[in-house]
C-alpha cells in the first residue's frame, strides 16, 4: 500500500499560515512532502514562512491574501494554479478573538469575528472548490476549537464562530463527499499562541484551563502537525464530516482530583 501519510506531490493551501497554529501546519505539511502556500495578510511574517518552508527543501510560493475578500483569495487561487497547477488540500486556520462582556459588545466586534472565523473559511471553501473537486482526492481541513462544544467566559462570538465552523465542516462533508472532497476539522486545546497568550498565560483563566487539562499542561503547535497530516493523506481516504479533538483530555475530563 506504499506510505499512507505521505504528501508528494500534493499542494496544500493554508490560510491564515503565517503564525500560531497555521504556521506550524504549514511547515508539517511541507516537512511530510506537500508543495505548501502558506497565506495571510502580512507580508513580512509571510516571507518568513516561506523562507523556512524552502530551506527545509520544499516548495512554496509567497502571496498574500485576505480572507474577507473574495478577489483576494480568487486570485490566490488562480496563482496557485498558475504555478502548481493543482490544489489538494485547504487548510482554514485564520482566525481573530477578544475577550469582552457579550452585553457590551458592538455590533462591529462581533461581526468582524465571525466575518474572519467562519464566513471566512465558508468563502475560502467556495473559492477553492473546483480546484479540489479536479484533484480528485481533495482535503479541506478547519481549525475548530473547545469552544465549538464549550462555553469560554467572555468570547461568545468567538465560540459562536467556532461553533458554526464545526456544524459547517458535517454540512460540507455530506454534500461535497461525491465530488471526493473529504472535510473535515480540528479542535484545539489550549496553544497559547500570540493570539490568545495575554489571556492564558501566567493568568487565572489559564490556571483553570491547566486544571481542567488531565494532562496538566498547554499544547504545542507542532503537536497539531499529525493529525493534520492524516486529515490530508490517503490514510483519511474514508474519514470526513469529523471534528479531532487535540486537547490533552480536555473534552474527556471530568473531575481531575
Amino acid at each position: 500500500m506504499g506510505n499512507l501519510f505521505d504528501l508528494q506531490n500534493r499542494v496544500a493551501v493554508v490560510i491564515g499560515g503565517t503564525s500560531g497554529i497555521g504556521r506550524a501546519l504549514a511547515i508539517g505539511l511541507a516537512a511530510h512532502g506537500a508543495s505548501v502556500v502558506p497565506t495571510g495578510r502580512r507580508q513580512a511574517q509571510l516571507e518568513t514562512v516561506c523562507a523556512e518552508i524552502e530551506a527545509a527543501g520544499g516548495l512554496t510560493l509567497c502571496r498574500t491574501a485576505d480572507v474577507t475578500q473574495r478577489e483576494s483569495l480568487d486570485a490566490l487561487r488562480e496563482h496557485v494554479l498558475d504555478i502548481f497547477g493543482r490544489v489538494d488540500i485547504l487548510v482554514n486556520a485564520a482566525g481573530i478573538t477578544t475577550k469582552q462582556p457579550t452585553a457590551t459588545m458592538t455590533d462591529t466586534d462581533w461581526s468582524g469575528i465571525l466575518e474572519t472565523n467562519l464566513n471566512g473559511a465558508m468563502r475560502a471553501c467556495q473559492c477553492f472548490y473546483g480546484a479540489l473537486k479536479a484533484s480528485g482526492r481533495g482535503r479541506v481541513i478547519n481549525i475548530a476549537s473547545l469552544g465549538s462544544y464549550l462555553a469560554f467566559h467572555q468570547v461568545a462570538a468567538y465560540c459562536a464562530a467556532k461553533s458554526g465552523l464545526l456544524s459547517l465542516t458535517r454540512s460540507l462533508a455530506c454534500e461535497w463527499a461525491t465530488d471526493g472532497i473529504a472535510v473535515n476539522a480540528i479542535a484545539p486545546g489550549v496553544f497559547p499562541t500570540e493570539l490568545n497568550a495575554g489571556i492564558v498565560n501566567g493568568t487565572p483563566r489559564g490556571r483553570e484551563l491547566l486544571m481542567r487539562t488531565p494532562m496538566a499542561r498547554f499544547g504545542k503547535p507542532e503537536e497539531l502537525v499529525g493529525v493534520a497530516v492524516l486529515l490530508a493523506s490517503d490514510g483519511a481516504s474514508y474519514i470526513t464530516g469529523q471534528c479531532i479533538a487535540v486537547d490533552g483530555g480536555y473534552l474527556a475530563s471530568g473531575v481531575n482530583a
